[in-house]
């Protein structure tokens, strides 16, 4: 039996992470505002993300170490930008500052995400395959 950890975006535009054995059926949940009262009164709902897990209990830690993220880091995570999701992983105090161009290089362009990329991009499983 697989499980799956994802994040769903709300109509608000905040993040919603959770677990389950059925993603068709909870997202779908979710839709109808029957499983949970964060996302019942944020509707709709969309899936931006999931990855599958082999067992219950490392999509339980999975969903627990993505909840508490900060909202870049989540985008990085859905877009799968691996070095912003690096960059953002560490305590801001530690990053380069790349906005204000205090590194000697030129300022990187902010890279907007796309959410038609997230939605067609099938989801991969944690060993990498599709």
């Amino acid at each position: 039996m697989a499980f799956w950890v994802y994040i769903l975006q709300c109509a608000d535009g905040r993040f919603y992470t959770g677990q389950t054995d059925d993603l068709e059926r909870r997202v779908a949940e979710h839709q109808t505002g029957g499983y949970c009262d964060f996302t019942a009164s944020r509707r709709p709902v969309r899936l931006m993300w999931a990855e599958n897990c082999p067992t219950r209990i490392e999509a339980l830690e999975a969903e627990r170490r993505i909840k508490p993220w900060s909202r870049a880091k989540k985008q990085a995570l859905i877009a799968g930008d691996w070095a912003a999701l690096s960059h953002f992983a560490r305590p801001p105090r530690e990053r380069p500052s790349t906005s204000l161009g205090t590194n000697g290089g030129e300022m990187e362009p902010e890279r907007p995400l796309v959410s038609s990329e997230v939605e067609t991009r099938p989801s991969r499983k944690r060993d990498g395959s599709r």
